[in-house]
């Protein structure tokens, strides 16, 4: 899954529920859309922290890296380094991880779990 398209799907997952849905475009203001509130925010922030395992400071918590799609994913691509990869039996980034370092059980265990 592309990027932006993760961090869209948890948008709708976690904040949409209960709300009517039409859509938002990726430059979308969560906050101006009432998409999310402040509580919302730090939800989010543990989302970004957990799975993407980046490590957000205080200076980092401003609109322009977490008020629309276009802006997480900006920031999330900022903090990761370029050769990352995802340990494909989490779902998770894992920094250094190579997946084709593993043993052909390991490997054949993730894909069957993902179907």
């Amino acid at each position: 899954m592309v990027l932006k398209d993760e961090l869209r799907q948890f948008v709708i997952d976690n904040f949409m529920f209960g709300k009517p849905y039409k859509g938002f475009a990726d430059e979308d203001s969560f906050i101006a859309r009432g998409i999310i509130d402040s509580t919302a925010v730090m939800e989010l922030v543990a989302f970004l922290e957990q799975h993407y395992r980046i490590k957000l400071q205080d200076q980092d918590l401003i609109p322009e890296n977490l008020d629309s799609v276009n802006g997480l994913a900006r920031f999330v691509e900022s903090r990761l380094p370029p050769d990352y990869t995802r340990d494909c039996d989490k779902g998770r980034v894992v920094l250094g991880a190579k997946c084709s370092a593993w043993s052909p059980e390991k490997m054949a265990r993730a894909c069957d779990s993902e179907q």
